[in-house]
């Protein structure tokens, strides 16, 4: 099932954000991302979890070949989400224009209970308490690590937003920063965000990064998009 968010009437849409979402998620848990995107005109899909469905990246193929869909078209990974991303942006026909990889996972973690799990997710109360009561969400999906897609960033030829909470317990920053080490992704780290950067304390943070990013991609596409870091 897929989610949907667009530009307030009367404004002409500036691009669509394709988001897929990682481990325990559906697309209905960016709902916060997704209306605060779609208040500055960038439409918004979120797609469910490729890791539980692998028809989401079907899905998510659609969307680039959907010609009614506004360009730029970016594609948004969340977690394991954003493994899975990378493969469909690489090449001159994904139809991706640039692409942006939140809480990157670099390795197995173990939660250890569900408040542990939470916690580590993301410290704004008010998405803990969202998926608390969501009958959808899956708990303890941190706890698997399924195989992944090889993270090759080396086949992507469009520009790459990294964003990363420098308290990350998932997926340590440190193992992120090496990650990224050899490609030209800009890494925008930020202090005190958890795994689910999207959705942390932070958001409106990351959201505003998110568009700032979208408003130069529009401007100047293929060139360097964004500073690093973001104390």
């Amino acid at each position: 099932m897929s989610f949907s968010w667009d530009e307030p009437e009367g404004l002409a849409a500036r691009g669509t954000l394709i988001v897929l979402a990682g481990r325990g998620e559906h697309g209905g848990v960016y709902e916060r991302f997704g209306r605060r995107l779609a208040f500055d005109a960038y439409r918004v899909r979120a797609l469910g979890d490729p890791a539980a469905d692998p028809a989401v990246l079907d899905e998510a193929a659609e969307l680039l070949a959907d010609e009614s869909l506004p360009g730029p078209k970016v594609l948004v990974g969340s977690d394991t989400g954003a493994r899975y991303a990378v493969e469909p942006a690489a090449g001159p026909a994904s139809g991706a224009d640039a692409l942006i990889l939140a809480g990157l996972p670099t390795g197995p973690w173990a939660a250890g209970g569900w408040e542990t799990e939470i916690e580590a997710r993301t410290a704004c109360p008010t998405h803990q308490a969202r998926l608390t009561r969501d009958p959808a969400f899956r708990r303890g999906a941190l706890d698997i690590t399924p195989d992944l897609p090889e993270l090759r960033l080396d086949r992507v030829r469009v520009p790459v937003l990294a964003l990363h909470g420098k308290d990350d317990r998932v997926s340590p920053v440190t193992a992120a920063r090496a990650a990224y080490a050899d490609s030209p992704v800009h890494l925008v780290e930020f202090t005190g965000g958890r795994h689910d950067v999207l959705n942390d304390a932070l958001h409106r943070t990351a959201a505003a990064t998110v568009v700032l990013f979208l408003e130069r991609l529009r401007l100047s596409p293929g060139l360097p998009l964004i500073a690093e870091g973001l104390a």
